[in-house]
Formats: C-alpha cells, sequence, structure tokens
C-alpha cells in the first residue's frame, strides 16, 4: 500500500468534509438570521420555533399599544354595480403620488383625500385603496382604481362611509403577541410574513349601518390573510364569515 497517497487522500477527504460542514453550518446560520431579522421582540423559544418551521418574518413589527374603539358607521358602496369610467384617465403612476392622484381625480372620486394605497392588496388590473380613520386604513372600505395594460387609470368602484362613531376606547394587544399566536397555531411551513398592519375590520351585513373592530391584518407572501382582532385576540381569514369562519383566540 502506498501510504504517503492513502495520507494524502484523508487529509482532502477530512478537508472536504470539514468545509461541507462549515458550509452546512453558515447555510443554517444565514437562514436563521433572515428568518429573524425583524423578530427581535419576540421570545427566544418562538424564534427558535420559527426556524424550525421554516417561518420567515419579512415585515416590521409595529411597536405600540394603543387604545382604539369599535367604528360604527354608514356604508354606501357601489360594488354591486359595473365600475364607473373616468371622464379622463390619468397615468396610473399618479398612484405612488398622493397629491397628485388627488389633484387628479378629485374631481370625479368623491372623498379620495381619505384613501390610502395599499399595495399588498393590488390585483391584477386594480389598484387598491383603503378608507383611512385617524390614520388607520377600515380594510373593509375600498377605493378601487381599475388600469388598463398601457397603464391608464380608466374607471373606480368604491365604497364610501359617513356617521362614523366611536365606542369605548381599549388597549389592544401588541404585534409580537399576534404573530406568536400565528406561529403556534396557523402558519404552515415555509410562511413569510409579508405585512402587518393595525387597522379596522369586521363582518360585511346586508345593511348600511356596520361596526369595524380594532384588527390587525397580517398578510403572508402567498397572498393568504389573517385578521386577528386587536382586542379579543380571535383570528378569521379572508372572506372567512366572523361567526362561521372565525377561529380561536390568539394566546
Amino acid at each position: 500500500m502506498d501510504w504517503s497517497r492513502a495520507k494524502t487522500v484523508l487529509i482532502i477527504s477530512f478537508l472536504m468534509l470539514n468545509i461541507l460542514l462549515g458550509y452546512q453550518l453558515w447555510v443554517d446560520i444565514s437562514e436563521q438570521l433572515n428568518a429573524n431579522v425583524n423578530s427581535a421582540e419576540l421570545p427566544a423559544d418562538k424564534v427558535q420555533l420559527m426556524g424550525q418551521k421554516r417561518i420567515s418574518l419579512a415585515a416590521n413589527l409595529p411597536a405600540g399599544t394603543p387604545k382604539l374603539s369599535d367604528l360604527t358607521y354608514l356604508l354606501r358602496s357601489d360594488k354591486r354595480s359595473s365600475p364607473k369610467k373616468l371622464e379622463k384617465p390619468v397615468d396610473s403612476a399618479l398612484i405612488f403620488d398622493k397629491a397628485a392622484l388627488v389633484k387628479a381625480l378629485g374631481g370625479q372620486i368623491p372623498d379620495i383625500e381619505n384613501y390610502e394605497y395599499d399595495l399588498h392588496s393590488d390585483r391584477d388590473g386594480v389598484f387598491v385603496m383603503h378608507r383611512m380613520v385617524d390614520g388607520r386604513p377600515m380594510f373593509n372600505v375600498k377605493l378601487e382604481l381599475q388600469y388598463t395594460s398601457n397603464r391608464k387609470i380608466t374607471s373606480f368602484q368604491q365604497d364610501r362611509v359617513e356617521e362614523i362613531s366611536h365606542g369605548e376606547e381599549k388597549q389592544v394587544i401588541g404585534s409580537a403577541k399576534v404573530v406568536v399566536s400565528l406561529i403556534e397555531t396557523y402558519l404552515d411551513e415555509g410562511s413569510v410574513i409579508a405585512d402587518i398592519q393595525l387597522g379596522y375590520h369586521g363582518q360585511i351585513f346586508d345593511s348600511e349601518k356596520q361596526v369595524s373592530a380594532p384588527t390587525w391584518r397580517v398578510m403572508l407572501g402567498d397572498g393568504k390573510v389573517y385578521y386577528v382582532h386587536a382586542i379579543s385576540g380571535e383570528v378569521a381569514t379572508e372572506g372567512a364569515d366572523e361567526e362561521s369562519g372565525s377561529e380561536s383566540p390568539a394566546a
């Protein structure tokens, strides 16, 4: 046996093994860092659970637990009719410039200054804006701007609210607690939390009078949406009936 050659082969084999193990360690650490870049406020065991389930948090966790109340309001919607045509189409790039958009469409779309663009709610051919109350979105109340293949906004459908009143204010649960509940119970392996916002949401009844509660909206990278009641912690998914489609409260 050529011991010199065998020794060289063993040294190379151990070297390759160390390189492989080092690379695997680097990959594991890199994945953990990427998954937890926004998870500083989460308990260590929940961060570990995220790693085990390969769940990543791509959104910043909003800080603070303000006091908010239910909203009672009158809803007037044109969603059951065909989109209303604009007298003059406008460039879709205006969606990124609120002042210019209001200037261009303020004479044709009522109260457009009270709506804010929501990038995460866009659909193919549709920009989605939400009615704002005290700086927070009403996720059920939308202004949808339809645009064409040549990037011109040509029509719209709008939900409008009137006579907004507030109930008793209560302190909301924090975004970290909401994320922990979803990680533990609801999210599948490999899920990506793309956005989390605090606003208002509620079941829409066949009536003008509606009620929306303080709600955390959590959107995943695959488009799935969770609504977490910001007082009780009750969880519902996009389109689910608040009674039959809701699930158990957040822990």
